[in-house]
């Protein structure tokens, strides 16, 4: 970039899609269900020799629960993302906020990944690899439409920016 074209550090405006509040919930639900669920059958395998299997069963699954109402619609505030001929733009984190840049000419892979819950929720992540040693940036919980398009966009807007992505 050249004389008054600098990239700045600005709040992005675009959101996830909503179904990434239930994406999360449920990615919640399953990290602590199976704890959950091996702890109450070891619990009724063992018998009364190992009694607070089923207390310790019981915490988890309230905390998981907890966590799953809680955590996902509040991750969805702080997450935001924007994509603009410059650059990329990623804010994540409600505590520790995290704000990324790649400046297009930087850009060197876009990649869209689907995981197995994420086609359940017909949601996708796009991960932008650049050249920084922090690592690749990652859109994630967005709408798999949207996120084939937003690689397409980004593969054409990196085409014709000139740079050596290095």
């Amino acid at each position: 970039m050249t004389g008054g074209d600098a990239v700045r550090l600005r709040p992005p405006a675009g959101m996830l899609d909503e179904r990434a509040i239930g994406w999360w919930r449920a990615r919640w639900l399953l990290l602590t269900g199976a704890p959950v669920l091996a702890s109450a059958v070891l619990g009724a395998l063992i018998g009364p020799a190992r009694w607070w299997l089923w207390p310790a069963a019981g915490i988890l699954a309230a905390a998981g629960l907890g966590c799953a109402a809680f955590f996902p619609r509040w991750w969805f505030r702080f997450h935001r993302w924007e994509v603009t001929d410059d650059a990329v733009y990623v804010r994540t984190g409600a505590f520790r906020q995290e704000w990324r840049i790649a400046p297009m000419s930087r850009i060197q892979t876009v990649d869209t990944v689907r995981g197995p819950l994420e086609q359940v929720f017909r949601l996708a992540t796009v991960t932008v690899t650049t050249a920084s040693a922090k690592g690749a940036i990652r859109i994630r919980g967005l709408d798999h439409e949207l996120a084939a398009e937003l690689a397409g966009r980004l593969t054409r807007i990196t085409g014709a920016t000139p740079g050596d992505a290095t």
